[in-house]
């Protein structure tokens, strides 16, 4: 597993991710293309969840060499409560994307 820094590693083949919506609530995903996959969620056609929510900001992510192991991440996140995810966010600042 990999540390979020400003340069995913070059190495990393999927991503986990959570989006802080407007309404201020989290969303969990997981992608190999990170970039792309943030794009499609600005455009409103990311997911239904954050479609109605823009705009959405990247507030964290992990960076792994396998989906399935990008996936069990995802599911770990999803089941933390929102102190727990606010908490993940503070411990782990993530870098802006551009």
């Amino acid at each position: 597993m990999t540390a979020r820094k400003a340069e995913p590693a070059p190495s990393a083949v999927c991503f986990t991710y959570l989006l802080r919506c407007s309404d201020g609530s989290y969303y969990c995903g997981w992608t190999p293309d990170l970039k792309k996959r943030l794009s499609a969620h600005s455009s409103g056609v990311g997911s239904k969840y954050t479609r109605s929510r823009l705009p959405v900001v990247l507030v964290w992510y992990e960076s792994f060499p396998t989906q399935h192991l990008a996936m069990r991440r995802e599911c770990e996140i999803k089941r933390l409560t929102h102190a727990q995810k606010d908490a993940l966010v503070q411990s782990h600042s993530c870098p802006q994307q551009g």
